[in-house]
């Protein structure tokens, strides 16, 4: 029994000092390493192994002397950093797009859209087909879309007569299907060649009209595809300064290969001046459909002041490693 504690002890002592790195590191945001910019992703996962070993060490150490000491104020200021990143995404905090409350005359101001990374490698077309049918959406943002996946896609050209398609085999090809019309719609590359996005004007049942951006950044990891190591996602901050200088409402949308708290995500937040519709919701992780412990909130959708949310909902895994973000939104104008 002893040495059972004892081995409990110092795992708990040297996995503790692990977190208590990985968390001081990860503050250090301007460093050009994709390994440090990294230890943004599992903040939730961090705090929750900081909590666990703050609560095994407080029972199993026996003498409180200034190591010990040391050491959990070290746990718990650990904890408070990786806390105020998180709290954000918890129903503890107020929302930052408000839940909307419509009459039946209000509904032709309303829309969905379903964004969807299928992953270039899944061939589970018929699941997601599914899914499209029974959510029954009036936008489809499908990524990592490549011609298999186009050809694949095809059935929903009866329903979404709008497509817009940019098919690639480097996992960032783009499908945008629209029950809804669409007017001034362009293709633009904001970094890579090869990584497009589509901008485009969405025109409601009522008249009103909103600027959709659909975008997939590079990720800041080593890739054998296109990839933003050493390098800023210049994407991202081209589409906040294209939004803050339009003035008209805006939705943008996709899987940005980055989590909701990071730098850049929290940059694009303040620079286009949109928000969230993730905060005061829930962390709707929808990356790590095949890891049940490793979950992370990559795809997003970010709304100017005129929208509030009816809906959102993460719809159940079809075979990617993404799990599909429904958001039903509502252009209060």
């Amino acid at each position: 029994m002893k040495t059972a504690k004892k081995v409990i002890y110092y795992v708990t002592l040297v996995v503790g000092t692990l977190l208590i790195l990985a968390t001081m590191l990860s503050l250090l945001y301007d460093l050009p390493y994709w390994y440090i910019k990294a230890l943004d992703f599992p903040r939730v996962q961090v705090l929750v192994g900081l909590i666990i070993c703050l609560i095994l060490f407080i029972p199993f150490n026996k003498k409180w002397q200034f190591p010990s000491i040391a050491f959990v104020v070290g746990i718990v200021s650990a904890i408070v950093v990786q806390s105020t990143y998180i709290l954000p995404y918890t129903v503890l905090v107020d929302k930052e797009v408000k839940t909307a409350e419509l009459s039946a005359e209000q509904k032709n101001h309303t829309f969905s859209l379903m964004v969807a990374n299928v992953w270039m490698k899944n061939r589970q077309a018929k699941q997601f087909l599914q899914l499209v049918q029974q959510a029954d959406p009036d936008l489809v943002l499908a990524m990592e879309t490549d011609q298999w996946w186009v050809n694949q896609l095809s059935p929903l050209r009866k329903k979404y007569a709008n497509v817009v398609s940019y098919p690639l085999d480097n996992t960032y090809g783009m499908v945008l299907y629209s029950k809804l019309p669409l007017k001034e719609t362009e293709i633009m590359f904001l970094k890579h060649q090869t990584v497009p996005s589509i901008h485009t004007n969405v025109v409601l049942p009522n008249g009103k009209e909103f600027i959709l951006h659909a975008m997939h950044p590079v990720p800041p990891k080593p890739s054998k595809y296109p990839d933003n190591v050493g390098g800023k996602e210049v994407a991202l901050l081209k589409v906040s300064k294209m939004v803050s200088q339009t003035g008209k409402p805006t939705v943008v949308a996709g899987d940005f290969n980055d989590v909701a708290w990071s730098r850049t995500s929290r940059m694009f937040n303040s620079q286009s001046r949109l928000r969230d519709v993730r905060v005061g919701r829930g962390l709707y992780n929808s990356f790590g459909a095949k890891n049940i412990m490793f979950r992370y909130p990559l795809d997003h959708v970010y709304v100017s002041e005129e929208f509030q949310v009816l809906e959102m909902e993460r719809l159940p895994k079809f075979g990617s490693d993404h799990f599909p973000i429904l958001v039903q939104l509502y252009l209060d104008e």
